[in-house]
């Protein structure tokens, strides 16, 4: 999975290059994902001075190239997992498809060497540091220690998720408070909670019709939240770039 991660990366890094060569050239981008049909369309109508336009055309052949290899690796990995519960039941958290699943099922590794979902959430880098004095407790940037595959597959999962499930509610009140990056990150952690459940027990009970509280650990008190509506299935967002936490 590492490999399949380094490989993403160099596409996005190339997709970064395209746009700015086009905006070196003065050229709008008004769709969303340029390598999409429209975004295609677009590339093959551009009439480019002969050193912008050999560029673009060299990374959009190297692309090609990257996108066969990612999907090679990607079906290497999701066929060995296949039979793995695992794999199953972390497909089962919305925001997360095979890639991600395959993922974190392979960098966690072993989930009983944590006994609750703060050490997970702890030894992926994704807990606060903790500034405390004598009358106050300041909570700072995430520790970022420990596997940056972990955390960049929930956060990348959380992106887009949108506000009717748990993780995507969540991220979006704490947005509101603290802003979009930290809310985003806040759901990430949240998401692995999830994670942690689902590798354990193969299952995640808050993701249940009519069981729609936070996954808490064995030790973990019960919340004074009250419950919210249940989260629906979801997939793997589109690849962005490869920028770990």
């Amino acid at each position: 999975m590492r490999h399949r991660a380094k490989l993403v990366g160099l596409r996005s890094h190339c997709k970064a290059e395209v746009h700015a060569v086009l905006a070196k050239c003065g050229v709008q981008v008004a769709m969303s994902d340029l390598f999409g049909i429209e975004g295609t369309v677009l590339l093959g109508r551009l009439d480019l001075a002969a050193p912008y336009a050999a560029r673009i055309g060299s990374l959009r052949r190297i692309m090609d190239g990257l996108d066969f290899e990612i999907d090679h690796v990607a079906g290497m990995v999701r066929g060995r997992l296949a039979g793995d519960p695992r794999y199953a039941a972390v497909q089962q958290i919305p925001g997360i498809g095979p890639t991600l699943a395959a993922v974190l099922v392979a960098e966690i590794g072993d989930i009983d060497r944590f006994t609750r979902a703060e050490q997970l959430t702890c030894w992926a880098g994704l807990t606060p540091v903790h500034h405390e004095s004598d009358a106050h407790v300041h909570r700072g940037r995430i520790t970022k220690q420990g596997s940056r595959l972990v955390r960049w597959a929930v956060v990348e999962s959380v992106q887009i998720l949108p506000d009717t499930t748990l993780v995507g509610r969540f991220r979006d009140r704490v947005a509101a408070r603290r802003g979009r990056n930290i809310g985003v990150v806040a759901a990430g952690r949240r998401q692995l909670e999830y994670v942690f459940y689902a590798l354990r027990d193969h299952h995640v009970r808050a993701l249940d019709k009519g069981n729609n509280h936070r996954p808490r650990s064995r030790h973990e008190p019960p919340s004074p939240r009250g419950p919210v509506a249940a989260d629906r299935a979801g997939q793997d967002p589109h690849p962005v770039a490869w920028s770990p936490l």
